[in-house]
């Protein structure tokens, strides 16, 4: 249970992110707030979860480091650098509330259909049905759009589907790590500081003027150590006790905290259909949260050699 408590916290920072962006400086850009995220986020997800780590480091069974372990952790590390942009730009499209949704609701079935073709091994009953019922949550507050609105745009929609698919990438390539005996910390450490190296690569070719300004200044903090440092910490952690298509299943949280932000903070309005997408999306977490109460998921899948 402390596992999934803690991918349901990062799930609730998660889906801040949609709405400090729109609260902060007009003249941003997807890639410019992206890019001002992952440097402020990834560098001390960096540091604080390498000092995490030190004691695992000193572990006489500790995983030997070689091109397997480098190039999973070289996919979290391009999946959390790509998911900024994508998903900035679907926000900015299509809104908060909805584009969210899309990301996130994609996520969870893409990351099941990437581990069944790792493991063919089929997710437990209980995220299968959990699963459907937030799928077609999402489903519902997707078509129904915000109020008054004809459906999303095609171009937000795309970018929301391709971000929801960075994230089923970092929770099934994190989730192998872990299986092959790599700690929590390093895990999350290695993205978090590959991804803030490949955005410092990008630095030159954005603008980053409105950081001066304080809204500027508060959303960048926010952004960077609330929903990149501490919800990919509690991530990863609670990813130990997890199957990757479970925790993508409760990151589901995160749609929910936008959407209900998106109606409270930033007047969006959503559809009766919307609404009721909501109702449902929200059953289905606590159904699957409930089913995880007493144990946790399925052993970890073996890996390959």
């Amino acid at each position: 249970m402390p596992h999934v408590l803690a991918v349901l916290v990062a799930a609730l920072l998660f889906g801040t992110t949609g709405t400090a962006q729109a609260l902060g400086p007009a003249d941003t850009t997807p890639l410019g707030v992206g890019v001002a995220r992952m440097l402020v986020g990834g560098t001390v997800l960096g540091v604080v979860a390498f000092l995490l780590a030190r004691p695992h480091r000193r572990r006489a069974d500790r995983p030997v480091f070689g091109a397997r372990p480098f190039a999973l952790m070289a996919a979290t590390a391009v999946a959390l650098t790509v998911y900024q942009p994508l998903f900035f730009l679907g926000t900015a499209t299509n809104g908060v509330a909805v584009s969210t949704v899309i990301a996130l609701g994609s996520a969870p079935v893409l990351a099941g259909v990437m581990e069944w073709a790792l493991t063919r091994r089929l997710p437990s009953r209980t995220w299968i049905g959990a699963t459907a019922l937030a799928t077609v949550g999402v489903v519902l507050l997707g078509v129904g759009g915000g109020a008054g609105t004809d459906g999303a745009e095609p171009v937000g929609v795309l970018g929301a589907l391709g971000a929801g698919a960075s994230f089923a990438v970092i929770a099934v390539a994190q989730r192998r790590l872990l299986d092959a005996g790599w700690d929590a910390f390093t895990v999350v450490g290695a993205m978090g500081a590959g991804s803030a190296v490949l955005c410092l690569a990008l630095l030159p070719f954005v603008d980053l003027s409105w950081i001066t300004e304080p809204s500027g200044i508060l959303m960048a903090a926010w952004l960077g150590l609330a929903t990149i440092a501490a919800a990919y910490a509690l991530f990863t952690w609670g990813l130990q006790g997890l199957t990757a298509a479970t925790a993508a299943t409760l990151t589901l949280g995160e749609p929910l905290t936008a959407a209900l932000l998106g109606v409270t903070l930033l007047g969006e309005q959503l559809s009766p259909l919307a609404i009721t997408g909501l109702i449902v999306l929200g059953a289905g977490l606590a159904a699957l949260a409930w089913g995880s109460r007493r144990q946790a998921d399925p052993a970890p899948f073996a890996v390959e050699g």
